[in-house]
């Protein structure tokens, strides 16, 4: 009898272990996801402008293959929606800036079994098309899914809370 109670119970400790384990190594995944998402969206540029088209084609094809074929990235007002992995790479194929430098800080991952999401703030450094250098600070909200073994977008939502110029701050113009 006490044996099978001991049993019982190290069975129980180790399926506990196991989907810890199993959050904790989607929480890393999903992190170096996320690394790689920025790092792909601002290689598509260079201090002096956008890459070539040729060069931002294999990002964008790279940036497509971090979501699932029926993801939704939303990036609010003229930065649009797309539906689908296709949209996605065609979407990125265009670039809407002539700089761009994202940091995605504050991670909230919350994983369970083969699907998470997470919350991000994002800062980037821009560079306009028109040559204004600006802060772009917003949240994002992803969602994600273990498809055959890889954590990969289903769902990505911007929701920007601000842009402002760089030379003159994010303060309104009466507290500077």
């Amino acid at each position: 009898m006490a044996h099978e109670t001991t049993e019982a119970l190290l069975l129980a400790r180790l399926a506990d272990l196991e989907t810890r384990v199993a959050r904790a190594e989607g929480q890393a995944e999903i992190l170096a996801l996320k690394s790689r998402y920025g790092a792909l969206a601002d290689a598509r540029y260079a201090r002096k402008g956008p890459r070539s088209q040729a060069q931002i084609d294999a990002v964008a094809d790279e940036l497509a293959s971090l979501f699932t074929a029926d993801a939704v990235w939303e990036g609010g007002g003229p930065l649009g929606r797309c539906e689908g992995r296709a949209a996605i790479r065609e979407r990125f194929r265009v670039p809407t800036l002539q700089y761009a430098w994202h940091f995605f800080v504050k991670p909230e991952i919350h994983v369970e079994g083969d699907r998470a999401t997470g919350t991000w703030d994002v800062l980037a450094m821009i560079t306009t098309k028109e040559g204004r250098a600006m802060w772009m600070v917003g949240v994002e909200h992803d969602e994600y899914a273990r498809v055959d073994g890889c954590w990969l977008h289903t769902r990505m939502q911007l929701d920007s809370q601000l842009m402002a110029p760089h030379d003159r701050g994010w303060a309104p113009a009466r507290e500077r």
